[in-house]
């Protein structure tokens, strides 16, 4: 069957150099193959064998073609390139010896840089072959660990406007692995992070190059804070107010959640040089959890004071009294409260701020009065619960139920309501404490 098909193909090739010498190759069309009529004319045929030999899968004589063009005319078409890179796989994967393979490994290499050297217009055609290369060295030749990073760097480069995100993870996986195997330095592995996370902002395509560019720096080990310290500490020595470097080392310092004064100035010098609702927002909450309700209050109001959208300013003003609350400031808290309900006022979570700061002042007024605060906790406990979204009733919808019924429980008796000429179903305005002032209806424990 195999001299059959052999045959067939002499046969093929005997026809189709008897049609191409009836042809004349002297028009415009054919000037890509060649300066003369009788160059056109035999590397067109050169072109033809390669293909016919490659789909007989008789690679030994489809390598003669090939070569015959790309010494006499790489510039002809694509197509000698692609085949190029199909039949050197091939013989990679046939070779016998290692001396033999490696010949092969190499001439696949450059078959990929003519390839990006005639055909890589426009930039992306070019980055996308080259990051074939880098995908082949990594593949043929991964012991040369500095050979694989400069090839995964040079197709990057090549389309730095828009780099491929595949390519950008598995340059990064490796470039991580070499800083584990001490091949590359700490410095090299965190600058690279911070150049190349871009690559995938805003491209939900990339979500899965995304997670293992991130999995890659999280596991390197690389990005520990004490590393991040010691680099930035002496960037920041040179130029302390470098709005670039200031905005690294947040940024790193942030995601490895380090906490030390050198993280915590870092971020306060950053904010000082640009400052915005964003850094405000991450310094609040840097100071949040480390329960420095001052200044994460501080920057929450700086937030507050930038932001133009009622929104946001509702969503700040309710932040601040809960960290108002949770620092025992209930007066500030009620404060805070009481003007995101003025822009929403069928926000739950504001009504809970409110709710325990006024129950929290109760302790402060004497007998009948104190328990009568607790009505009017009560009634903004339960529009609370009612306007409470589904995310704030997973974090706050128990503690509110069970607050109700523990205002509740301090409601005055019938009896005392009766002492004090008051019946069930009276309105009543509240005179002590952060409710001071809000009217409710009178109701018995």
């Amino acid at each position: 069957m195999k001299k059959v098909q052999i045959l067939w193909a002499a046969a093929l090739a005997f026809v189709g150099t008897a049609a191409m010498a009836q042809q004349d190759f002297s028009g415009p069309q054919f000037a890509r193959w060649g300066e003369t009529v009788e160059d056109r004319e035999a590397n067109i045929r050169a072109s033809n064998f390669l293909a016919e030999s490659y789909k007989n899968r008789n690679y030994d004589e489809a390598l003669v073609h090939l070569r015959q063009l790309v010494e006499n005319r790489p510039q002809a078409s694509v197509n000698t390139f692609k085949y190029g890179a199909i039949l050197y796989r091939a013989k990679i994967n046939m070779a016998k010896t290692r001396d033999e393979k490696n010949a092969y490994v190499d001439s696949l290499l450059r078959i990929f840089d003519l390839r990006a050297e005639y055909f890589g217009d426009p930039a992306s055609e070019r980055a996308n072959v080259l990051g074939e290369k880098a995908k082949a060295v990594l593949l043929y030749r991964s012991g040369d660990r500095e050979a694989v990073r400069e090839a995964f760097k040079t197709a990057i480069a090549a389309d730095p406007e828009n780099p491929n995100p595949e390519i950008v993870a598995i340059y990064y996986k490796n470039l991580c692995d070499d800083y584990q195997n001490d091949e590359v330095y700490a410095e090299e592995v965190i600058a690279e992070y911070e150049r190349l996370a871009p690559v995938f902002e805003n491209n939900p395509d990339a979500e899965e190059n995304r997670k293992q560019f991130d999995a890659a720096f999280t596991l390197s080990g690389a990005a520990t804070c004490e590393n991040l310290e010691k680099i930035f500490a002496a960037k920041l020595a040179a130029n302390p107010t470098d709005e670039k470097v200031l905005s690294q080392a947040v940024n790193l310092m942030a995601r490895a959640q380090c906490n030390s004064e050198f993280f915590f100035d870092t971020a306060e010098k950053f904010y000082e040089v640009k400052p915005s609702a964003e850094s405000a927002l991450m310094l609040a909450q840097i100071f949040q959890d480390e329960h420095d309700y001052d200044r994460a209050v501080k920057y929450l109001t700086e937030a507050l004071n930038i932001t133009t959208d009622a929104t946001e300013k509702e969503a700040l003003l309710v932040r601040i009294g809960v960290v108002e609350m949770v620092a025992n400031r209930m007066s500030q808290a009620a404060t805070a409260a009481r003007q995101a309900i003025e822009l929403d006022p069928e926000n739950g979570l504001a009504y809970f701020v409110l709710a325990q700061a006024y129950a929290s002042s109760a302790a402060n007024c004497a007998g009948f009065a104190g328990q009568t605060v607790y009505w009017a906790a009560y009634d903004t406990m339960s529009k609370a619960v009612n306007y409470m979204t589904e995310e704030d009733e997973q974090s706050y919808g128990q503690n509110a139920r069970a607050s109700l019924a523990a205002f509740r429980s301090r409601f005055p008796t019938s009896e005392e309501c009766f002492f004090n000429e008051l019946k069930e179903g009276d309105r009543y305005t509240v005179n002590c404490g952060i409710a001071s002032g809000v009217v409710t209806t009178v109701r018995a424990r």
